[in-house]
């Protein structure tokens, strides 16, 4: 657990105009092919060690399911951290750092969350990041914007319902093309 203050981050990887994933719920376009010479290049070392200070993820039962389906190719993808599914339903639990929840979300983070963790991360979905938007319990939003255009798909930011307010806190070029948007969500 790090010594930094509560933080709900909503993370999400788009591409340029605004899609999530396909129709089909592919995201086989994250494999780019595209370079940006001026670039940052990350380290495996740098990257284990970002990882490091998430200490709980935060995902929908859709997201969920998808990196189930992922980590039989690739493993799982967020390690032995705590995850929180948001579910209704009965999943498959095949990790013991998996916990299911299906109540209130204010009651989830002040509760649950805030207690217990430090820096939380919102890996997905859209509903739910729209959720955690429009209830002012995200403080930022990490948007990995890839090189590349969909036409269609499913939009990450679709009916939010109310103007929010940002603040730019940070911007970083990446050597793969994609461009990382830290905004700190004005409450």
């Amino acid at each position: 657990m790090t010594t930094n203050a509560f933080k709900v981050t909503v993370h999400m990887v788009s591409s340029l105009d605004g899609y999530i994933a396909k129709k089909d719920n592919s995201i086989s376009w994250f494999d780019t092919a595209d370079h940006y010479e001026n670039g940052v290049t990350v380290t495996a070392q740098a990257a284990a060690e970002f990882l490091k200070t998430i200490d709980c993820y935060v995902m929908g039962a859709r997201t969920y399911e998808h990196a189930l389906e992922l980590s039989k190719a690739y493993g799982w993808a967020y390690g032995d951290v705590p995850t929180i599914v948001l579910t209704h339903r009965n999943l498959p639990n095949e990790r013991p750092n998996i916990e299911f929840y299906a109540g209130d979300l204010h009651s989830l983070v002040n509760e649950r969350l805030k207690p217990n963790y430090r820096n939380v991360w919102l890996v997905g979905g859209a509903i739910l990041a729209k959720d955690f938007i429009s209830l002012k319990l995200a403080d930022e939003i990490r948007l990995s914007i890839l090189p590349v255009i969909l036409g269609d798909g499913m939009p990450f930011f679709d009916h939010i319902g109310q103007e929010r307010a940002l603040h730019l806190r940070d911007v970083t070029a990446y050597k793969s093309g994609m461009v990382e948007l830290c905004y700190e969500i004005r409450k």
